[in-house]
């Protein structure tokens, strides 16, 4: 089998690397990330490049992009694929994913999360982990619910939105594109685009 490589080696690459593990026991990794020179003393970090060296391959290989920031991510996911490498998904298989929901190129879901029945999870996407995605929900592209979150069925995520750790959604909630939940936060209405809110009930902050 091929060698996955995985883009980005801080803690969210790390973890990305024991779902590959997970769901592919032995298969051969090869990280990249400009930081290479500092990352490869972290475990479990081994050969590691720069980003470039996989751009220039003239081989079309299994990647997968963990970056953390939205933009960033994306942005990687499209040049990858436009240089004809395949973005693959990951699911841990301790998550819970029904056979009806839609996992796009470029996701993970994350051990322990639940994702329910016609869930939409867009290209690029994160469910964390532990965190539930309920019935007929769906995802933007480079959407990330973080560790413990909760949405309610029939959620609408904008693209790059991240919902906080241990945030819940109210069923057939909308949140914007580009919007930051806080921690822990508590949604009962809609949420436009560009803002970050906070609290409980949640409320808009500058």
């Amino acid at each position: 089998m091929t060698a996955i490589h995985i883009v980005g080696a801080g803690g969210h690459g790390r973890v990305v690397y024991d779902v590959v593990q997970a769901v592919y026991p032995g298969r051969a990794v090869v990280w990249h990330d400009d930081a290479w020179e500092t990352l490869s003393a972290l475990a479990p970090v081994t050969k590691i490049e720069p980003v470039e060296r996989l751009m220039n391959r003239s081989t079309p290989s299994d990647c997968f992009v963990a970056i953390g920031g939205a933009s960033a991510r994306m942005e990687m996911l499209e040049a990858l694929s436009a240089r004809g490498h395949t973005v693959v998904s990951v699911v841990h298989p301790s998550a819970v994913v029904s056979p009806f929901a839609r996992i796009h190129p470029g996701s993970v879901v994350m051990a322990g999360a639940v994702v329910q029945t016609a869930v939409i999870l867009e290209r690029g996407g994160i469910v964390n982990t532990s965190a539930s995605v309920d019935h007929d929900c769906h995802l933007g592209r480079g959407a990330h619910v973080a560790p413990g979150a909760h949405l309610a069925g029939t959620v609408t995520v904008g693209e790059q939105t991240w919902i906080g750790a241990g945030a819940v959604v109210r069923e057939g909630t909308t949140i914007g594109a580009r919007v930051m939940v806080g921690a822990g936060a508590v949604i009962l209405r809609d949420v436009p685009d560009d803002v970050t809110i906070v609290g409980n009930p949640g409320r808009i902050v500058e």
